[in-house]
């Protein structure tokens, strides 16, 4: 019994192994919101669309929108171009395939998407939105981050109300 519970536990270190930490998600120092999102408005403004930022309002959340308007005629090439134009001039990299009405890209701790508008009404642009998220929160974003789980000695602690019944 003793020789088949050391061969069982033989056959079975190996794939228990310790293979040392994970490497990081991404290299590099994190990149400030500020920037990704400035880098992209520019990009996306060479190609003529314009954009406006709208941050998360996700307490903790990492993540960053924009949306614009673009001419429904050229909003697909321009938004190629200007995925084009961000690889090239910035640095960033094609991100996950996601389908053929998805563009994405990756730089750092970001990964863009943004996905080809529909065919809007008549007289009307086509909507332009790209979502920016952040891989790791640490102070990256420009949204708040959430409180910590512990109250300092000079915040009192939140605790919830009462249930009413």
């Amino acid at each position: 019994m003793a020789a088949l519970m050391t061969v069982t536990v033989a056959a079975c270190a190996h794939p228990l192994q310790d293979l040392g930490p994970l490497p990081p998600r991404f290299s590099g120092p994190p990149l400030p919101a500020d920037t990704v999102v400035s880098e992209m408005t520019s990009v996306l403004a060479a190609e003529g669309i314009t954009v406006e930022r709208e941050p998360s309002n996700v307490r903790g959340m990492c993540s960053e929108r924009l949306s614009g308007r673009h001419a429904p005629e050229t909003v697909d090439a321009a938004l190629k171009a200007a995925f084009a134009r961000a690889r090239s001039e910035h640095g960033w990299q094609t991100g996950p395939d996601m389908g053929s009405e998805t563009l994405t890209l990756t730089k750092g701790n970001w990964t863009l998407v943004a996905g080809f508008p529909p065919k809007p009404a008549n007289g009307l642009q086509a909507p332009v939105l790209m979502s920016l998220m952040c891989v790791d929160g640490g102070g990256t974003s420009s949204a708040p981050t959430a409180p910590s789980s512990s109250p300092s000695p000079s915040s009192p602690a939140l605790t919830p109300p009462p249930a009413s019944l």
